[in-house]
C-alpha cells in the first residue's frame, strides 16, 4: 500500500511538469506600431486649418498616402494628383522629401495645402482607433484612417 507521503512527491513532480507553459510567440508575427504603417493605404480623414469641409475643399477625391517600407517611398492621391515623396524615419520621427505631382491639373487650393502640410510633418503616431497622425512635433496636422 502507498502511504500519503510518499505520493506528495510525486504529485508535485506530475503537476509541475503537466503545468508547463510554452511560448510560442516567435511562430506569430508581431504587429508593432512600426510594421502597422504598411500594406495599407491611408484616407485622410482630418487636415488642421482646412477652411471648409475635406469634402468640400477636395471633392470626390480625398488624398491618401500609402508606405512603401522596402523603397523608402510614399504614394498616394493629394485630391486631384497623384504624388511621391521619399521618407525618412527613425523611432516615431518621420519626414518627407518634397512630394511631387505624377499629373498637373490644377483642382483648387486644397492639394496644395495637403503637399504643403506634409513638407511641415516630424513625427507620427499610430492612435487607439488605428488612427494615423502626422504632426509636428506633439500637434496633430494631418490625420489618416485605413481604407
Amino acid at each position: 500500500m502507498i502511504n500519503s507521503k510518499s505520493l506528495l512527491p510525486l504529485l508535485i513532480l506530475v503537476l509541475v511538469f503537466s503545468c508547463k507553459i510554452t511560448n510560442n510567440v516567435d511562430s506569430f508575427p508581431v504587429k508593432t506600431e512600426s510594421t502597422a504603417l504598411y500594406n495599407h493605404t491611408w484616407q485622410l480623414e482630418y487636415m488642421s486649418n482646412a477652411p471648409i469641409a475635406l469634402d468640400s475643399l477636395f471633392g470626390d477625391k480625398i488624398p491618401n498616402i500609402a508606405f512603401d517600407d522596402i523603397k523608402k517611398l510614399v504614394r498616394g492621391n493629394a485630391g486631384c494628383n497623384g504624388y511621391s515623396a521619399t521618407y525618412e524615419k527613425e523611432g516615431d520621427n518621420i519626414s518627407f522629401s518634397d512630394p511631387g505631382p505624377s499629373t498637373l491639373m490644377y483642382c483648387g487650393e486644397g492639394e496644395q495645402q495637403f503637399l504643403n502640410m506634409m513638407k511641415k510633418v516630424n513625427r507620427y503616431s499610430l492612435d487607439e482607433n488605428g488612427k494615423l497622425n502626422l504632426m509636428i512635433d506633439d500637434i496633430p496636422l494631418m490625420r489618416f484612417k485605413k481604407e
